[in-house]
Order: structure tokens, then C-alpha cells, then sequence
């Protein structure tokens, strides 16, 4: 009666490893409550070793390595459940639970050296042999449809950081339009249309594939998180202090970026206001919004509204995505930008560098 249990069980472990699998690599939205169990085991485990490290950039590179480590274990969580589930299978025809262990390998990692003559067990073989060749054919096949998200993520990310600087800043963004090295003023309708364009992937494949939000940007101080950030900050402050001039690209790109903003921290669990007021609170202070409004009024960007009658306009679109954002940076741990929000760890927020513009006749920039 206990092998029977037993087996009983073990059905029951192998049906909820295949429905786990399944969710994770084919069925869209299909967040297992097992792999965000362990994705958050490994957050604390890489947060303890931050912890312990002094800058910024040495806790990038090791938390660079936090996403394969999550797959890996996984993969070997979900064999481990397999092997369990048909040793359980398999005990009523075995003399013990070691044999029984020892067959179960043999067929879920495809060895053949174990076998038991039978219906049942030769039954029992198959389907583990299937099992174990299926969830590793997917883990595989599952790593070039990441990769190939991360690379078009970044592609746009990695050009944003010639017009808003390393880590990207709203203000910046805006202020580089005036030095016509890195586009003018007429060329952001088609970049906020592109932007737009790359929050709705983005929206749709890391709600997928949630792992992809871990994934880190190749340089330390660019993250894909700071880069929405900073557009969104740009198209709100373009908005605000210039209406007359912004085009309807400027909103549709805020609509798609907050709504995709919203639609990642729900999907890794997090609570966010889905219709904030405008006059709801927001984090940042009309102190740093005079800063970047200064920073646009430096460079002699045209502005039509004073800082008292645009901030009113800027903190209503802002505090649309602000929440979410913050969340998000909080939990990944993104660069630690102007206008991004607390760290777990507290860091001085990082202005973005601005290269030098060196020419024959000023060679020292």
C-alpha cells in the first residue's frame, strides 16, 4: 500500500513538473509560482554577496551572472523533480527505493544501463526517457528566443547613450538636441515613434520570459530600465516646457512606456497603481525638476512655459510611471541614474558623461 501511495505521488510530481515546464517555456504569461519561488531565492543569495562589495561596478559584474544562474538551477530543479517523481513511479516493481532511483536515471538521462523487464516499468522507462530528453530540448531551445530579445533590446539601448549619455538622463536627452551632433530637435517624433515601437516588445517579451529582466546591459552604467526611464522623462519634460512644438509621437510613446512599465511589475509580482491621479505623490521633488529644467535653459533650449507653470504638466505624466519604475530599479538593482530612484544599497546618483566636443580649432574639447 505505501509503494502504491508512492507511486500515486510520484505521478503527482512528474504531471506538476511537465505542467511547470510548460508554463515557463510555451505558454505565454505562464509565471510557475515554482520558478518565482527561485527566482527569488537566488535575488536574496546574489543581494547577500553584494552586500559585501564596495562600488557599484563590482556588484554589476557579479550580478551580470545572476540570470544564467537562475536557469541553471531550473533546469536542474525540474530533472531533480523528474528523477523523484519516477523513482516513486517505479518503486512498486523494484525491490527498493534504490533501484528504483537507480533505473529512473538510467532512463531519464537516457543511460540504459538499468532496466526492468514489464509492462509497467518499460512503460515507466519511456516516459521518462521522453521527459528527460523534452525539458533539456527546450532549455536549449529556449536560450536563442532570450538572446535574440536581449539583442534587439539593446541595439536601441546601446544607441540611446550617444543622445542622453552613460546612464541616460531625461534632461540630457533633450538638452544634446541643441548641439546638432547627435540629432536636432526635428528628429525626435521618429525617435519617440521607435521608443514606442521598443516598449511594446519589450512589454510583450519579458512578461513572456521573465528572466530577461535580469539580464544586464554590456556596460556598467547603461541599463534598458534607465533608458525607458530617461526617454519617458524626456518626452514628459518635452510635454511640459515646450507643448506647442512636442508632437502626438511624444505621447503615444509615455502611453506605451508606462503601460509597459506596469505590465512588468505586475508580472514579477509587484503592486502598482494602475490609474495614479495626477496630483498623487510622486518621489521626485520640484528641486530636481528645476534642476532639469536649468539644465535645458543652459543650453538655450527653447522653452515657452516657466518652472512653476510646467511642473504641474510634468509631474501629471510622470507620476503615471514613476511608481513602476522605481519598483523595478529597486529590484534589479539598475545603475544608479539621476532621477531613478532609491537602491537596496544606497548609492550617489551618476550624472551622465558627456563627451568632450573636440574640434581643430578647440583640440582640448
Amino acid at each position: 500500500m505505501i509503494r502504491v501511495l508512492g507511486a500515486v505521488l510520484g505521478g503527482l510530481v512528474v504531471v506538476g513538473t511537465s505542467v511547470g515546464v510548460l508554463q515557463s517555456f510555451v505558454i505565454p504569461r505562464g509565471r510557475m509560482r515554482g520558478a518565482a519561488l527561485l527566482d527569488r531565492a537566488v535575488d536574496h543569495l546574489y543581494w547577500a554577496v553584494g552586500r559585501s562589495l564596495g562600488s557599484y561596478e563590482r556588484r554589476d559584474r557579479i550580478l551580470a551572472s545572476q540570470p544564467a544562474a537562475y536557469l541553471m538551477l531550473l533546469l536542474a530543479g525540474w530533472l531533480a523533480s523528474y528523477l523523484v517523481g519516477f523513482t516513486l513511479l517505479l518503486w512498486p516493481w523494484e525491490p527498493g527505493l534504490g533501484a528504483a532511483l537507480g533505473e529512473s536515471g538510467s532512463s531519464l538521462f537516457t543511460l540504459g544501463f538499468d532496466a526492468r523487464h514489464g509492462g509497467g516499468p518499460t512503460a515507466v522507462d519511456f516516459v521518462a526517457a521522453a521527459a528527460g530528453l523534452t525539458v533539456i530540448a527546450l532549455q536549449i531551445a529556449y536560450l536563442p528566443s532570450l538572446y535574440g530579445s536581449y539583442n534587439r533590446r539593446e541595439t536601441e539601448v546601446t544607441l540611446l547613450a550617444v543622445r542622453a549619455g552613460e546612464p541616460a538622463w531625461g534632461p540630457e536627452l533633450l538638452a544634446r538636441t541643441r548641439f546638432g551632433i547627435t540629432g536636432t530637435e526635428d528628429d525626435l517624433p521618429a525617435f519617440y515613434a521607435s521608443w514606442e515601437r521598443w516598449a511594446a516588445e519589450v512589454a510583450e517579451t519579458h512578461s513572456s520570459y521573465p528572466v530577461l529582466l535580469r539580464f544586464r546591459s554590456p556596460a556598467a552604467n547603461s541599463s534598458w530600465l534607465v533608458g525607458l526611464l530617461a526617454v519617458l522623462d524626456s518626452a514628459a519634460l518635452y510635454l511640459a516646457v515646450a507643448p506647442s512644438r512636442a508632437s502626438i509621437e511624444a505621447r503615444m510613446c509615455l502611453r506605451m512606456g508606462y503601460s509597459c512599465l506596469r505590465a512588468l511589475a505586475r508580472t514579477i509580482g509587484l503592486h502598482v497603481d494602475d490609474d495614479p491621479h495626477p496630483d498623487g505623490p510622486l518621489v521626485l521633488t520640484y528641486a530636481d525638476f528645476l534642476t532639469g529644467y536649468q539644465h535645458l535653459t543652459q543650453v538655450d533650449f527653447a522653452v515657452e512655459r516657466s518652472p512653476d507653470e510646467a511642473w504641474p504638466h510634468f509631474r501629471g505624466w510622470r507620476v503615471t510611471y514613476e511608481q513602476a519604475a522605481y519598483l523595478l530599479a529597486y529590484q534589479i538593482d539598475a545603475v544608479p541614474a539621476l532621477w531613478s530612484g532609491p537602491r537596496r544599497i544606497p548609492e550617489r546618483p551618476m550624472p551622465p558623461i558627456r563627451p568632450s566636443n573636440r574640434t581643430p580649432d578647440r583640440p582640448s574639447g
